[in-house]
C-alpha cells in the first residue's frame, strides 16, 4: 500500500492515468475506502453504457435478435393460406336390391349424406347381380340389367345395401344366400343387416326366435300360434286335432300351405312332404275374422287390418278390404320385441290373426323384404329412404371406410362376496385401499371412498411392507392365505356389522379385540411414554396379538382398552413425528 501511496503521489504517473481513474487512494480518508485496488478497476475501465457496444456485448445482441425472429415466427405461420380448390367427394354408391317396378333412384334424389356427399343409387334384382369379394378389397359387384329394352352392364363396389327382396324361396326355386354371403364376405353394411337377411332364409328358424320372445313375455302379452315342427315327412304320423295347417318348407305369399280336414287328407299331405325332400310345420287352424299386421319403419308405426272378402281361409289371397286401425300400446309391444331379434331389425313387421273368439294369434314375422300395403305406400318407401341415409351417414366415413362396430365399455360389477371368503386383494387395475381407521368397526353399508386418517395410518412400517395398524400384526404374523380379521366380533364378515353383547357408551371407538382381559388391565396400567424409542415399531404391532377374537369383557374392562388404544395411538404417532 505504501508503494501505491508513493507511485500515486508522482505527479508524472498520475498525468498519465487516463480520464475517471481517481481513486479513492488519493484521498484523505482511503484508509476507509473500498479495498478494491486500481488494477481491479483497470479491468472494467468502460461505463454500463459503452459495455453493450463492446465485443462481448455482440453475443446479447445476437441473441436478443434471434430471439424477435422466434416471436415473429408464429405469427407468420398463423398467415391465413391461399385460396385452395375444395375437395370433391366421391359419391356413395346404395345397391338396392328391388325389382323394377320401384324406382329407387327418386326417393334419393337431391339427398346427401351427412349434408356432403351424394348417393348414386344402382338397382337390380338378385338373379341380376353376380360378385367377387376380397378381405382387403370390399366387394365388387358386376350387374347386368334390361333398361327399355337394352342391356346395361355395370361393375362397382358398392357402400351401402337396402335389400328388399328375398334371398331364397323353395317355391320359386329361387336361391341367392350364396350372393348375401359374398356381401357380407366384403363387410358391406346394408338395411336390413345381411346378417338378418340370411337369416330369414328359413321361416322355422325365425319362428324359434319368436318361441324365445313367448317364453320371455308369456302367453297373455306375446300369444304365439302353437306350431310343430318335423325336419322331414317321417315322424308326420298324424296331427293331435283337425283341421291343421301343413306349411312345407320355405315360401312366401301364401305358397306351401296346405289346410288338412281330417287324417286321411293328412297322410296324403305327407307323401308330398316326402317328395319335396324338406322340412314342414303343422299349426291349427284358426277360423279367423280379420288379421293383423303391424309394421315399423325405423321409428314409424304402422297397423292395418285385412279382411277377406273372396272367403278364402288365406287372407292374403283373392280379393280383401284393408283399412288402418290403431296403434295400441299391445301391438307396439309385439313389433319392438321382434325387431330385437338378430342383432336388430330396423325393418319388419309382424303378422296375427284375430279369431272369431276374439283372441289374437301371432303366426309370422316378415323383415325389409316385406310387401308395403296401404294408402301410404309412397310415404313408407321414403321413410325407408330416409332410414337408409341415417344409416349411411352413421356408419360411412368421409374416408369411405366403415367404422368397426365396437361396444362402449361399461365397468362390470363384481359379485358381493360370502362371508366365509377371503380377500386376497383388489382387482387388477383398481387402486389399493387404505387400512381402515383404527379400532373402528366396518361399515356393513355398501363400500365407500376410505376417509385420510393420521399421518400414522398412511406411513409404512420400518419394514417397508404394510402400513401399521393395531388391527393388523407384522408381516411375520400373518398368514398368506388367512382371511381379513374382524372387527368386533370373531365370525363377522367384513361386510356385516360388529356384533355386540354390551352398549359401549362411555368411548367413541370400539376397542380392538384379540387380547385376553388381564393383558389389557395390565397393559393400561403401565405408563405409556410420550417418546419412545424407534426400536419400539417392532413390539407396537407384536404387541397386537391376532390369536383370538371371540372374548369379550365387561364395561369397565372395554374402557380400560379404549384407553390402552388411545395412548398406543399416541406412541404410535410420536413414533413416527419426525
Amino acid at each position: 500500500m505504501n508503494f501505491l501511496r508513493r507511485r500515486l503521489s508522482d505527479s508524472s504517473f498520475v498525468a498519465n492515468l487516463p480520464n475517471g481513474y481517481m481513486t479513492d487512494l488519493q484521498r484523505p480518508d482511503s484508509s476507509t475506502s473500498s479495498p478494491v485496488s486500481p488494477a481491479m478497476e483497470r479491468r472494467h475501465p468502460q461505463p454500463l453504457a459503452a459495455s453493450f457496444s463492446s465485443p462481448g456485448s455482440s453475443l446479447f445482441s445476437s441473441f436478443s435478435s434471434a430471439m424477435k425472429q422466434t416471436s415473429q415466427a408464429p405469427s407468420g405461420l398463423m398467415e391465413p393460406p391461399g385460396p385452395s380448390t375444395p375437395v370433391v367427394q366421391r359419391p356413395r354408391i346404395l345397391l338396392v336390391i328391388d325389382d323394377a317396378h320401384t324406382d329407387w333412384a327418386k326417393y334419393f334424389h337431391g339427398k346427401k349424406v351427412n349434408g356432403e356427399i351424394e348417393i348414386r343409387v344402382e338397382q337390380a334384382e338378385f338373379s341380376e347381380l353376380n360378385l367377387a369379394a376380397y378381405v382387403t378389397g370390399g366387394c365388387m359387384v358386376d350387374m347386368q340389367v334390361m333398361r327399355n329394352g337394352t342391356k346395361v352392364v355395370r361393375s362397382f363396389k358398392p357402400d351401402f345395401i337396402l335389400v328388399r327382396q328375398h334371398a331364397y324361396s323353395m317355391a320359386l326355386g329361387e336361391d341367392y344366400r350364396s350372393l348375401v354371403i359374398g356381401l357380407q364376405y366384403g363387410g358391406l353394411p346394408a338395411v336390413n343387416s345381411l346378417y338378418s337377411v340370411y337369416n330369414f332364409c328359413s321361416k322355422p328358424w325365425v319362428f324359434s326366435q319368436l318361441i324365445k320372445i313367448f317364453h320371455s313375455l308369456g302367453p297373455e302379452k306375446f300369444p304365439l300360434v302353437e306350431q310343430t315342427f318335423f325336419p322331414n315327412h317321417k315322424p308326420m304320423l298324424t296331427a293331435p286335432h283337425f283341421p291343421v295347417v301343413v306349411k312345407l318348407g320355405h315360401a312366401h305369399a301364401g305358397m306351401g300351405k296346405i289346410k288338412v280336414e281330417n287324417q286321411h287328407d293328412y297322410q296324403d299331405v305327407t307323401s308330398m312332404v316326402a317328395m319335396a325332400k324338406t322340412y314342414a310345420t303343422t299349426e291349427a287352424f284358426i277360423d279367423s275374422k280379420y288379421d293383423i299386421r303391424i309394421q315399423k319403419i325405423g321409428s314409424n308405426y304402422k297397423a292395418y287390418m285385412r279382411t277377406s272378402i273372396s272367403g278364402n281361409w288365406k287372407a292374403n289371397t283373392g280379393s280383401a278390404m284393408l283399412e288402418q286401425v290403431a296403434m295400441t300400446e299391445r301391438y307396439r309391444l309385439w313389433v319392438d320385441s321382434c325387431s330385437e331379434m338378430f342383432g336388430g331389425l330396423d325393418i319388419c313387421a309382424v303378422k296375427a290373426v284375430h279369431s272369431k273368439d276374439g283372441r289374437d294369434y301371432i303366426i309370422e314375422v316378415m323383415d325389409s323384404s316385406m310387401p308395403l300395403i296401404g294408402e301410404h305406400v309412397e310415404e313408407d318407401k321414403q321413410l325407408m329412404a330416409d332410414l337408409v341415409i341415417s344409416k349411411m351417414s352413421q356408419l360411412l366415413m368421409p374416408g369411405g371406410t366403415v367404422p368397426s362396430p365396437l361396444r362402449p365399455w361399461a365397468p362390470q360389477t363384481k359379485p358381493a362376496k360370502s362371508p366365509g371368503q377371503a380377500q386376497l386383494g383388489p382387482p387388477l387395475g383398481q387402486p389399493q385401499p387404505r387400512p381402515p381407521t383404527q379400532g373402528g368397526p366396518r361399515p356393513a353399508q355398501s363400500p365407500q371412498p376410505p376417509r385420510s386418517g393420521s399421518p400414522s395410518q398412511q406411513r409404512l412400517s420400518p419394514q417397508g411392507q404394510q402400513p401399521l395398524s393395531p388391527q393388523s400384526g407384522s408381516p411375520q404374523q400373518r398368514s398368506p392365505g388367512s382371511p381379513q380379521l374382524s372387527r368386533a366380533s370373531g365370525g363377522s364378515s367384513p361386510n356385516q356389522a360388529p356384533k355386540s353383547s354390551a352398549p359401549l357408551t362411555s368411548q367413541p371407538r370400539p376397542p380392538v379385540q384379540g387380547r385376553s382381559a388381564s393383558q389389557q388391565g395390565e397393559e393400561a396400567k403401565k405408563p405409556t411414554s410420550p417418546h419412545p424409542h424407534l426400536n419400539k415399531s417392532q413390539s407396537l404391532t407384536n404387541s397386537l396379538s391376532t390369536s383370538d377374537t371371540s372374548q369379550r369383557g365387561t364395561p369397565s374392562e372395554d374402557e380400560a382398552k379404549a384407553e390402552t388404544i388411545r395412548n398406543l395411538r399416541k406412541s404410535f404417532a410420536s413414533l413416527f413425528s419426525d
